[in-house]
């Protein structure tokens, strides 16, 4: 917050033709300075969240944004005891700080929590918790945008679905959805977690004809469970269209009278649809199945397959090729690790499983399905969306992102090896650090100690810090001064 109210003071804001509502005149003195510290938080699309917290869905294209994080901030605005006279947009821009730093810390440490149920190695999951706190995304989880709920309840759902808290995930997972589009991906986790528990039992030998309605009836109960949880995650994205058929696709209820001119004046300049005005239906309340959010995705911001292959987006490539390259390594190096047991799908029964000698670590069969969520958003990202947004998209959905780097510094990284780290140990601690703090759990930071010594690096470290801390600086200079970033 404070790096980027340097950056927003420092920097002259670019004129973006982005979506920007009018405002009253300015307030108190308290406005202009929350303006001046917190003002950079609240671009690009964060506007639209800001927007609907205050004024609720007038727009039509306002739809394209899901109502869990608006509706946080504005029961956060009214339960904070407000000790000066401010403006909406000032207690929303405030609250909007307050609850992503917040939700940024629990995101951090569900991570820590689903790596050491996955990856079994304490460090290399405290590590990954660390970067996390430095992700190329890391300006979205501080502005007025959902990245930071939405990670923060996906992670936290797949955690609890991890230890067995089926239900609790569900409820998570539901939540997720109704902050981002993309939660209702999250079913798959559920359909998965049934099917492998149904592959298992299967395998564990044939059934006798007095198992048979023993069998029968646990077949029955993890479809109907994972049937019912998949309902749930969906629900909350089904009933936000069907409140945006209402509202724009009924009858004018001559909202507009209390709608401000100069609102009404800029949905006119710009061509936005207002809630409640009348005129004829929008093309998409005529679809069998009226779905606001892709018509949205599709007429104002033209998003589609392959729309954005066009030689005028060659930057916005070159942006999203870290993440992309990244994403990509990930998937081939699991892959080409474990070749048999990603053609099974990790539904057959291994030797080492039943030895109990599983490989650990991002390499682990416990990995499969979050590499294959992984790998279903890259693709989906880069061919279907505005190929730029891949690192947020990503960095707030997928823990591979962040497994998969701390994999690559463990394993290429000898300044770490000498950390006791869970693989490779030493007995020479890091230069600038006291031999008594050797092996002391993840107690030490060991993002700090990697740049503390950057000229000892490896060219590939180098590689992957510099592209963790430089989109974290680079978004934090771009993005809160209207400049186009991802």
């Amino acid at each position: 917050v404070l790096s980027q109210a340097v950056f927003n003071l420092l920097i002259p804001d670019h004129a973006a033709d982005a979506f920007s509502p009018p405002r009253p005149d300015p307030g108190s003195a308290w406005d202009a300075l929350l303006e001046r510290l917190l003002g950079g938080l609240g671009r690009w699309d964060a506007e639209h969240f800001l927007f609907i917290a205050e004024r609720g869905y007038l727009l039509e294209h306002g739809c394209a944004f899901l109502p869990l994080f608006p509706l946080s901030l504005r029961a956060l605005d009214r339960l904070l005891p407000w000790p000066v006279p401010l403006q909406p947009r000032s207690r929303l821009l405030l609250s909007a700080a307050l609850l992503n730093a917040l939700l940024s810390a629990a995101a951090a440490a569900a991570l820590l929590g689903l790596g050491r149920a996955v990856l079994r190695r304490r460090r290399q999951a405290f590590l990954a918790a660390l970067l996390f706190s430095l992700s190329p995304a890391g300006v979205f989880m501080a502005a007025a945008y959902s990245e930071s709920m939405f990670a923060f309840l996906a992670f936290s759902a797949m955690w609890q679905l991890e230890r067995g808290q089926s239900w609790l995930a569900g409820m998570l997972f539901s939540l997720a959805s109704g902050a981002r589009a993309n939660g209702v991906v999250n079913a798959g986790f559920f359909l998965y977690s049934r099917g492998k528990s149904l592959a298992l039992r299967l395998q564990a030998g044939p059934a006798s004809r007095r198992e048979l309605p023993v069998l029968w009836k646990q077949v029955l109960s993890l479809a109907f469970s994972a049937a019912l949880l998949c309902v749930a995650v969906f629900l909350p994205f089904a009933l936000f269209q069907y409140y945006a058929y209402v509202r724009f696709c009924g009858p004018g209820t001559g909202l507009a009278q209390a709608i401000p001119e100069p609102l009404l004046q800029l949905a006119r300049d710009k061509g936005y649809r207002v809630a409640g005005v009348g005129g004829d239906n929008p093309p998409w309340c005529s679809q069998r199945f009226p779905v606001v959010y892709s018509y949205i995705q599709d007429t104002y911001w033209n998003v589609g397959f392959l729309r954005y292959f066009e030689l005028r987006q060659i930057p916005n490539f070159l942006l999203a090729l870290p993440v992309t390259l990244l994403g990509s390594w990930a998937a081939w190096t699991y892959v080409s690790t474990n070749p048999r047991h990603c053609l099974t799908l990790g539904l057959e029964r291994s030797k080492n499983e039943e030895r109990g000698k599983e490989r650990d670590g991002f390499c682990g069969p416990a990995v499969f399905v979050y590499v294959v969520h992984a790998t279903a958003l890259l693709v989906f990202g880069f061919f279907c969306m505005h190929v730029q947004v891949l690192t947020r998209f990503l960095g707030s959905s997928s823990p591979i992102l962040y497994w998969f780097a701390a994999h690559l510094l463990q394993e290429h990284e000898p300044l770490l090896w000498s950390t006791g780290t869970d693989n490779r140990t030493s007995g020479k601690p890091l230069p600038g650090k006291s031999p008594s703090s050797c092996g002391n759990g993840t107690s030490d930071n060991l993002v700090v100690r990697l740049l503390l010594n950057w000229r000892l690096m490896t060219p590939l470290s180098k590689s992957i810090m510099g592209f963790f801390l430089g989109y974290w600086l680079l978004g934090l200079i771009l993005h809160c001064n209207f400049l186009p970033w991802t």
